[in-house]
């Protein structure tokens, strides 16, 4: 293999977070080492190269390809059941998950790993006991476990802060919400590459909502004109339906009801192709609301 391209990828990946060698080299080996790696005349070691990884944001398979061992298999397979359970909204399943793997030394070992299951034990006691208090005091132990300004925010910490946002949202803290969410927008603007390509969408559909209640309709539509963007130009549909459906909110708010329509219409396309009943019928009930109030 030409490891010279794993130093590039090392270089780019620095300079595109902002840190020097030195930086980088902080606690894991000298600057001229990180120097050499670059050039590719040498090649990192396993654990100089994971930690590398982690300081840079990424998992440490973005440098090169190998082939997955079955420990990582497992690992991936219960970050992926954690997901699936996350967003069905099955909370308890997801629980008896975080149960077992607190006990397994590859998640308690592992600041990352320990991280996942703490954010997801937090989104529990928030959900079902209903315990914020000590649902935010775990989300906030758990950021902290990998959060440092001397390296890149990874995906994970920023779906952390994410969540604290919406959690904000749902007791009524906007202020707060508009904190997190903002913080998540500068985080961003850093950002090379997001593997998952949902959070953008999420952020600025979170945002607008947020502006919305501040009555703050023209940046509002603002953010969702650019996430109806972003969802275009990367091919992903996830939120189309419910950005079109907030624009038009924010012009029934201001009460331009013409305006309104089309977007109320186009979300209504985008929930019959999900073959959402649920929505569906909602959105017609609130197409016709408008009309009667244009009329």
């Amino acid at each position: 293999m030409d490891y010279s391209v794993i130093g590039k990828k090392i270089k780019e990946l620095r300079k595109a977070v902002g840190l020097t060698q030195g930086d980088l080299a902080e606690g894991i080996c000298t600057q001229a080492l990180v120097s050499r790696m670059e050039k590719g005349d040498i090649y990192p070691s396993a654990t100089a190269l994971y930690q590398i990884a982690m300081k840079l944001g990424v998992d440490v398979n973005y440098f090169f390809e190998i082939g997955t061992t079955p420990r990582i298999d497992y690992i991936r397979e219960v970050e992926r059941q954690l997901r699936i359970l996350r967003l069905k909204r099955k909370f308890t399943d997801m629980m008896d998950i975080v149960k077992i793997e607190e006990k397994n030394p590859f998640f308690y070992k592992d600041e990352e790993r320990l991280q996942l299951l703490y954010w997801h034990k937090g989104i529990y006691l928030f959900e079902v006991e209903k315990d914020p208090e000590s649902a935010f005091s775990l989300l906030k132990e758990a950021y902290e476990l990998t959060a440092h300004p001397k390296k890149a925010t990874s995906e994970q910490e920023i779906e952390i802060l994410m969540t604290m946002g919406t959690w904000n949202t749902l007791l009524g803290n906007q202020e707060e919400a508009y904190h997190y969410y903002k913080k998540v927008e500068g985080i961003l603007k850093h950002t090379e590459q997001l593997h998952d390509k949902s959070i953008k969408t999420r952020l600025y559909y979170n945002l607008s909502r947020v502006l919305t209640k501040f009555e703050r309709y023209e940046e509002s539509i603002s953010y969702c004109l650019q996430a109806i963007k972003w969802c275009l130009e990367e091919e992903h549909l996830w939120g189309l339906g419910e950005l079109h459906y907030h624009v038009g909110y924010n012009y029934e708010r201001m009460g331009d009801f013409r305006k309104a329509l089309p977007y109320v219409d186009k979300a209504i396309l985008m929930f019959e192709l999900r073959k959402d009943d649920t929505h569906l019928e909602f959105l017609k009930k609130r197409k016709q609301e408008i009309e009667d109030k244009r009329s």
